[in-house]
């Protein structure tokens, strides 16, 4: 395996797997063009080398073969502006397929500078079989192969785990945005500063439990807030009135709560609660001990004290991982508590923790409040990163550091 930093690319065609699935309105515009922007230091980072790049990047879920909606041609406009942003005209080419003739003729008539990319790989049911035929197929385009889509990593598709084995190991590499994202995974997970703080929310335990029993034998500390606190508040024997909980997760709370205190680990749950008559932006609202919620009421954030508490730990921390809000931050009434905690982190990491933000809704918490550029690093992998810290091997991270 190749350091993609320390690779010339001149005259090299890089076959990039990125990771362009991101989100439209009705008429086709880019609502969040995050994953585009990460994936630009690479393409950049080729071009200035004097090669060239074909882009190859799933959109979707299409069902059974080309989809006008899933069609990557209505990303080519942004592809172009976001590259002539280094202030040089990029050629930008698409080609219709991502396999077949005309992508075949596209790349090779590929000239230094230039930019192809290809139609969605998912339009072909062999993608996400990861079958080999069709990974020779796309690995025929390229000279190099860089896979800088973390956000699938977790999947062994064909382009993101079976492709590498038709390229020698220096020939295949991580691009700088998956060297990032595997460089903070594993540096919160093998090499931790400690006080280690896991900051876990979201809505279900059930979501969580791996990556929270696997957290048990390297975090000092473990903060639950969300949907799921109410569940281990149920299992601690508290009364949560009509909050979320999952109650086929009971005894998987109280034993979880069990193997913390055996491994010496400090879990931290919400000691009060905003709560609301009715999940609702219009709902009454009211403050409630986390443990002793009416009937009738339910917790849809974390209260004062839970915040004056949970930012306490945070401050203490030099190792922070987030992943899941906690509270219902979408509704402004129910935002506060997650504000509160992005707004630790970036003070912690000012005074020089390292954070780690990972999860679609973590990361989504830390752009709304606009925070990404005051934590350490923002993950674009929510399942990839969720995997890693279960503890699973990642099939395109397998596939690139096997020679």
């Amino acid at each position: 395996m190749s350091k993609f930093s320390d690779y010339n690319f001149q005259h090299q065609k890089a076959l990039i797997r990125v990771d362009f699935n991101v989100p439209l309105n009705d008429q086709f515009e880019i609502t969040d063009d995050t994953r585009m922007t990460a994936s630009m230091p690479s393409i950049n980072k080729v071009l200035s080398d004097g090669g060239s790049v074909i882009l190859m990047s799933h959109f979707g879920r299409p069902k059974g073969g080309p989809e006008d909606k899933f069609s990557l041609k209505h990303l080519l406009n942004h592809l172009k502006e976001l590259l002539s942003e280094n202030g040089k005209s990029t050629e930008v080419f698409f080609a219709d397929d991502c396999i077949g003739n005309d992508a075949i003729e596209k790349a090779k008539e590929l000239k230094p500078g230039q930019v192809l990319l290809l139609e969605n790989l998912r339009f072909h049911k062999e993608e996400e079989k990861g079958d080999e035929g069709f990974a020779e197929k796309l690995s025929k385009l390229g000279d190099v192969y860089v896979n800088d889509a973390f956000g699938t990593a977790h999947r062994a598709h064909a382009s993101t785990a079976v492709i590498a084995k038709y390229f020698p190991a220096d020939k295949k590499m991580f691009g700088l945005l998956m060297e990032k994202e595997v460089e903070s995974a594993e540096k919160v997970m093998h090499n931790a500063d400690k006080p280690f703080l896991a900051i876990i929310g979201g809505a279900k335990v059930s979501d969580k439990i791996l990556i929270m029993e696997n957290l048990l034998d390297r975090a000092t500390d473990i903060i639950i807030g969300g949907g799921m606190a109410y569940t281990f508040m149920k299992a601690a024997g508290g009364k949560i009135g009509n909050s979320l909980c999952e109650n086929d997760r009971l005894e998987t709370a109280k034993e979880l709560l069990q193997k913390a205190i055996d491994k010496g680990v400090c879990i931290h749950l919400p000691a009060d609660s905003i709560i609301a008559d009715k999940f609702s932006e219009d709902a009454m609202v009211s403050g409630s001990l986390s443990n002793d919620i009416p009937d009738g009421w339910m917790g849809l954030d974390i209260g004062r004290m839970a915040c004056d508490t949970f930012i306490k730990v945070i401050s203490h921390s030099k190792t922070i991982l987030w992943n899941g809000p906690m509270g219902v931050f979408e509704m402004e009434k129910f935002h506060h508590g997650t504000k509160a905690i992005a707004e630790a982190i970036a003070s912690a990491t000012a005074n020089g923790a390292f954070s780690l933000i990972g999860g679609g809704d973590s990361v989504a918490a830390i752009n709304k409040f606009h925070l990404a550029d005051k934590v350490s690093f923002v993950s674009t992998g929510g399942g990839a990163l969720l995997e890693y810290f279960e503890g699973k091997e990642l099939p395109g991270i397998k596939a690139i550091k096997e020679v």
